[in-house]
């Protein structure tokens, strides 16, 4: 439920831009953030940190899309999303601290040498999925570009987190 609630605000992109185009899609993902958030504040949950970041940065870049008219700033916000995912658990790492293993140290547990490895492969797949939301901004219609960016992003962080289990699996102990 919290993967379908952290991707409200895309898929309401999504089915906004079918209907009325990318201005009103981006209206739409501010405002569905905007309930994201006031909606976890109301049920007095906890506000993840990425949910703010998500909503600064949806704010910001589409606040510019709708400012402007220019759909480039709403195309560069999955970019600067990832980077910023990236540049956070690498500048972490490079400090000595591995937020991979701070998440998820008490579903499995493994050597500081892997959990540095699997830290790495997440920041290069950011730092990777960054630059493929750019390249088909540039490169392909915005129809396309909107595809990607739920379907897309959606399927290779699918694979990549299959793939990661792949990997982690032989470090998995079975205990009777």
């Amino acid at each position: 439920m919290k993967f379908l609630f952290d991707l409200f605000p895309v898929i309401l992109f999504f089915v906004a831009f079918q209907f009325w185009g990318i201005f009103v899609a981006t209206a739409v993902a501010i405002a569905a953030s905007i309930g994201q958030i006031g909606w976890l504040a109301l049920r007095g949950r906890r506000i993840d940190k990425l949910l703010w970041v998500s909503l600064a940065i949806i704010v910001v870049f589409g606040g510019l899309t709708l400012l402007l008219r220019d759909k480039t700033f709403i195309q560069w916000k999955p970019t600067v999303l990832y980077w910023l995912f990236a540049a956070v658990l690498a500048s972490a790492s490079l400090t000595g601290r591995n937020l991979i293993r701070t998440m998820m140290s008490e579903q499995v547990q493994l050597p500081k040498r892997v959990w540095e490895r699997l830290n790495w492969s997440w920041v290069g797949f950011f730092v990777l999925m960054g630059f493929a939301n750019l390249y088909v901004a540039y490169n392909f219609s915005e129809s396309a570009w909107v595809n990607f960016k739920l379907f897309g992003g959606m399927g290779l962080m699918l694979a990549f987190v299959l793939a990661q289990a792949a990997f982690l699996s032989k470090y998995v102990e079975d205990k009777p």
